[in-house]
């Protein structure tokens, strides 16, 4: 059994567990927002679960991400080299991250659009991650290894 682990494999494993934290935090914190109208004991908890969980969970998600992208350029491994994939998740990682920060006030008002705004962003995130070979150009994509019978000798 080869139990070599690369700081790659542990960077990428936190960054996929964060992200899943966070997403899922959010949709706990938007079923709790729709329990709170009717109920003063619950006002304000999809807001301190969304400060508490979901934001630190994006905020690491980010800085593990950071991290993961050095080492990944230090072993000269380039993600920005195919595809727009990697560029298109950095822009609705940002969004997500920004929008995650002001979502509590707005949940502590009882208003929901930033929460459905952000669970939005981490689902448009994953699927383009999931599904990077969708935004590989032609050009980009490299000719497949041909078979080449090797010379019979005499």
């Amino acid at each position: 059994m080869n139990l070599h682990l690369e700081a790659a494999h542990v960077l990428r494993w936190l960054h996929i567990l964060a992200m899943a934290t966070g997403g899922g935090a959010a949709v706990v914190a938007l079923l709790l927002s729709g329990f709170e109208e009717g109920r003063e004991d619950l006002r304000g908890l999809a807001a301190s679960v969304w400060a508490k969980v979901v934001a630190w969970a994006f905020r690491l998600a980010v800085l593990i991400g950071a991290l993961l992208l050095v080492v990944l350029l230090q072993k000269g491994d380039n993600p920005f080299v195919l595809g727009r994939a990697f560029t298109i998740k950095l822009v609705l990682a940002l969004l997500l991250l920004g929008l995650s920060e002001m979502t509590p006030k707005a949940l502590a008002a009882g208003k929901r659009g930033s929460a459905l705004l952000v669970l939005a962003l981490f689902l448009a995130t994953t699927f383009v991650m999931y599904n990077r070979e969708l935004f590989i150009s032609a050009s980009q994509v490299l000719p497949a290894p041909q078979a080449t019978a090797a010379p019979q000798g005499h």
